[in-house]
């Protein structure tokens, strides 16, 4: 089966994934902090997928692919490769499904993350950490069990199963000027954009990653598609390379993508901890720390952040680590 027969989501196909999953994931909610509008100078409204089910927004992509496999393919699993939280949605989707999910996970995936996996019941085959060595296990797992690739967001059904999320943000906000969204591999970045095309084309979208992991923000500037290089930050989540389905829906619609640095993320992460009294992860903290650091895009504006998950290590929290400056 090709996983990109789907076709690029339009509006149509945006509206029936929210039919199709609307039993499966959680409508999380959209919260303010006047705390966090005074410190930024801008009116935030925060999409909470760290409420969702497997902890991050990869659960919508996710149970979207496997709902909508034929019987034929369902009965021989699922498969595919994450560092983590796509591994904890697929498995959460073929378990609910009643169907096996074979996961590939680099060995230094957060013990988090392994843990959430296992106990969804994902078999697990852990291979070196590098995209190559990813690839190559995977490929090993499909042809010893001949299970279907869910890939983590090279995938026009993922895609549209993400776009559910900002096509939410817009219901239950104010018009937005802004969104910002996390970027890794561009999955939810690719699918926030195609629903403000349909859904709010007047706010602008911008992608946030981390200063030492910028192949997406290169990969726009010079409008071709650069892989990651060594990729080296704590949003582990946001160490992924784009994909070849996502960056062209990004070079298109994103209005900049903006880096931040380590030390901006764990403040933001921090800040919305300490200020929202909720749990989120360092790659979700990427949204807040850009628009801290480039606040010329975002004073006196309407911006919504899509904060991606809440998949984080209690036992290794960023602050306690000595060797990032904490402000």
């Amino acid at each position: 089966m090709d996983t990109n027969h789907y076709g690029l989501p339009d509006k149509k196909k945006i509206v029936a994934v929210r039919e199709i999953i609307a039993s499966q994931v959680h409508r999380t909610p959209s919260l303010t902090s006047i705390s966090l509008n005074e410190i930024t100078g801008s009116k935030l409204y925060f999409k909470c997928e760290n409420f969702q089910k497997g902890g991050a927004f990869k659960f919508r992509g996710a149970s979207h692919a496997v709902m909508t496999l034929s019987q034929e393919y369902a009965d021989r699993g699922v498969a595919t490769h994450s560092s983590g939280n796509h591994a904890q949605a697929l498995a959460l989707a073929a378990s609910m499904r009643g169907i096996k999910a074979h996961i590939v996970m680099p060995e230094n995936a957060p013990r988090i993350k392994v843990s959430a996996v296992e106990s969804y019941g994902g078999i697990i085959r852990f291979c070196r950490p590098t995209l190559p060595d990813r690839e190559s296990t995977l490929r090993e797992v499909i042809k010893e069990c001949g299970a279907m690739e869910i890939h983590p967001y090279n995938d026009y059904r993922i895609i549209a199963g993400q776009a559910s999320a900002a096509a939410e943000l817009y219901e239950d906000t104010p018009l937005l000027d802004c969104l910002v969204v996390p970027v890794g591999g561009g999955g939810l970045l690719s699918g926030s954009i195609l629903s403000t095309r349909y859904f709010s084309p007047g706010t602008k979208v911008f992608g946030a990653e981390p200063e030492q992991a910028n192949d997406a923000r290169e990969s726009f500037q010079k409008r071709q598609l650069i892989p990651v290089r060594n990729p080296s930050t704590i949003a582990d989540g946001l160490r992924t390379s784009l994909g070849s389905l996502t960056f062209p829906i990004i070079l298109e619609g994103a209005e900049d993508i903006l880096t931040v640095s380590e030390e901006a993320i764990v403040l933001a992460m921090q800040l919305i901890w300490e200020r929202m009294k909720i749990v989120v992860e360092p790659s979700a903290a990427t949204v807040l720390a850009a628009v801290m650091e480039h606040p010329e895009n975002f004073a006196g504006k309407n911006t919504g952040l899509i904060l991606s998950g809440g998949n984080v290590d209690l036992y290794r929290l960023p602050w306690m680590d000595k060797t990032i400056t904490n402000h």
